[in-house]
């Protein structure tokens, strides 16, 4: 058994059998990219990128700088240095086929909390070129019905007190480009690689309004010279468990504090707008484009909001791997009717992408036994992400007169599961950011069928549409009187 680590690797790369290793000599790299947030989809999506070019001799200037920012952080922290930011990627293939490599892009960890001063100043330096993150749809602070930035957040008010040391991913990124600015330097690039339409924008319009409430001035300085692409990322990475640790092991011989494990299927689609250049992301098949919006929403109103689509009711009939979901015919003719039927009638035309084979490849990547994505996993936060996945779609077909039916069964299937019990009386780990008011708003609807729906921070004036209303309440009412199983019998049919 081989403990990750450098001096493992000419090891490894001896053994019949071991995965691939960097075939790149790591003492070389220089550090472009800072990023903030180290989990699994970062580390089996734009790290394996920048792996995959360096190993063609390319981007060895443009090795990562990991941060972590919140007190969870500090197990990767630990992990990096142990391992000297090694970590096994495991492709789990639908033939049960598995693949395992080295990822060695990772160049150096820094943990915010333990000194914040470290992490500014490496933005500020000038070998750091671009800045991205993975902060998930609920690091970005918008308020879910206006927009707008959240300047109540008391982490944010805590960064905005004069003097006070950073503790934000806002406070720390403006505050290396305030020393930017300072210093007559270029500012780095900042690139969002969360599931969020316009993630780019989304994030200008937060960072810029941060940097105002801090300094007016900096923030007009940001907004009219930070770069801050759009883009679109897939690649389906459920959580690392024990039995993946130990089937490296096994397998592979590898002893790996933290793999990564994740279907085969990759795809990344990015504007190409940079202001200190960028990696040669193409010569790793990452799509440039000028405009990313009808491929981001394609993903997101078709494979994000299917997640939605299959988790809860899956759950309330007593299923618990995604695959488990997307096997059955019934789920699976339901997820492909709301995607022909509802998903689809809201993008705009997709140049070079076939979108029948688009929809048909979803439901064969949901139905990847070996990936094993947990229902626990697609169920949380989903006050972070219904209302940027599924309500786009449904305000549209509502506005165009479309149909709703489903798009309204699957918010019905959310308001069952904050229920906390499903059929079979398993109590449900609710994991919200606003767990407390929803469950208590759940536990009310069998008394008033509206609570659930009647949160407007969440669903804004959804409520007020009769036509939403009535298909929403259609599904619940069958939710409660005939189950899950029924409840999406009904919708197909």
């Amino acid at each position: 058994m081989t403990k990750l680590a450098s001096a493992a690797l000419p090891v490894l790369a001896e053994r019949i059998g071991a995965p691939a290793t960097p075939g790149y000599d790591r003492s070389t790299l220089k550090t472009g990219i800072v990023h903030f947030g180290m989990g699994g989809f970062h580390r089996a999506h734009q790290a394996m990128y920048l792996d995959r070019l360096m190993n063609q001799g390319k981007a060895l200037d443009w090795a990562i700088c990991g941060v972590g920012v919140l007190a969870h952080d500090e197990k990767m922290k630990q992990v990096m240095a142990d391992q000297n930011c090694l970590y096994t990627l495991l492709l789990k293939n639908p033939d049960g086929t598995r693949e395992a490599r080295v990822i060695g892009s990772v160049a150096q960890y820094l943990f915010a909390p333990d000194d914040p001063e470290a992490v500014i100043e490496k933005m500020a330096s000038s070998e750091v070129r671009i800045v991205s993150l993975t902060v998930t749809e609920g690091g970005y602070n918008f308020h879910h019905v206006t927009g707008e930035f959240d300047a109540t957040n008391p982490d944010v008010l805590l960064d905005l007190q004069p003097g006070a040391a950073p503790r934000t991913t806002f406070g720390l990124i403006t505050e290396a480009l305030g020393r930017r600015r300072a210093r007559g330097m270029t500012p780095f690039t900042v690139m969002s690689c969360d599931n969020i339409q316009g993630n780019g924008d989304v994030a200008k319009k937060m960072f810029t309004a941060f940097a105002s409430l801090k300094d007016p001035e900096l923030g007009d300085w940001m907004a009219a010279n930070v770069l801050f692409p759009n883009s679109m990322v897939d690649r389906i990475t459920p959580v690392t468990t024990d039995a993946d640790r130990e089937a490296i092991a096994a397998e592979f011989g590898v002893e790996d504090q933290w793999p990564v494990v994740c279907e085969p299927f990759e795809q990344w689609v990015l504007e190409d707008h940079f202001s200190l250049g960028r990696p040669p992301y193409e010569d790793a098949g990452v799509q440039l484009v000028e405009d990313v919006e009808p491929y981001e929403l394609m993903k997101l109103r078709l494979l994000n909001a299917s997640h939605q689509g299959l988790c809860y009711f899956g759950y309330l009939t007593g299923y618990r791997y995604a695959h488990e979901v997307a096997q059955d015919p019934l789920f699976a003719r339901f997820l492909l009717d709301y995607m022909d039927q509802e998903g689809t009638p809201t993008l705009a035309e997709l140049p070079g992408v076939d979108l029948p084979l688009y929809k048909r490849t979803l439901i064969e990547r949901f139905s990847n036994a070996y990936v094993r994505d947990t229902l626990a996993r697609l169920c949380a936060e989903s006050s972070d992400r219904i209302p940027k996945w599924l309500l786009p779609v449904i305000r549209i077909n509502l506005e165009n007169d479309g149909d709703i039916f489903r798009s309204a069964g699957i918010v019905a299937s959310w308001a069952r599961y904050a229920e906390g019990v499903d059929e079979n009386g398993g109590v449900i780990d609710v994991v919200d950011r606003l767990k407390e008011p929803l469950m208590a708003a759940a536990a009310r609807q069998h008394e008033d069928k509206l609570a659930f729906l009647a949160n407007r921070e969440v669903f804004g004036d959804l409520i007020d549409s009769e036509r939403f209303v009535a298909a929403y309440l259609q599904t619940l009412d069958t939710l409660h009187t005939a189950g899950a199983r029924a409840a999406v019998a009904q919708l197909v049919g």
